[in-house]
């Protein structure tokens, strides 16, 4: 997997609403009703992240879940972390996120 640059990485994140590249992490913080629909949103972007092999650092307390997405193999961003931001980003405007 290669890794992206910091120019494509900040090119990709004016598509990303709520997402920020930071320390070499592409990083979000999602803020839903409650911790039901917190720990559903988890639920669904498991699955996505288990299908894509590709795992993310996150935290989850009460109704915020804080993620943190590089590729471990490449110490950096690649293609694999924007497709499963999108992911997140769509499964959270479903779940009617409260960013």
């Amino acid at each position: 997997m290669k890794a992206l640059t910091d120019s494509e990485i900040r090119a990709a994140l004016t598509d990303l609403h709520g997402w920020r590249y930071e320390g070499g992490r592409l990083r979000a913080e999602f803020r839903f009703s409650d911790f039901a629909q917190a720990f559903g949103f988890m639920a669904h972007c498991a699955i996505h992240a288990e299908h894509l092999d590709h795992h993310p650092d996150w935290r989850n307390v009460y109704n915020r879940v804080e993620v943190e997405l590089y590729t471990h193999d490449a110490d950096s961003v690649t293609s694999r972390d924007l497709h499963l931001a999108r992911l997140m980003s769509e499964a959270a405007a479903l779940s009617l996120v409260h960013t």
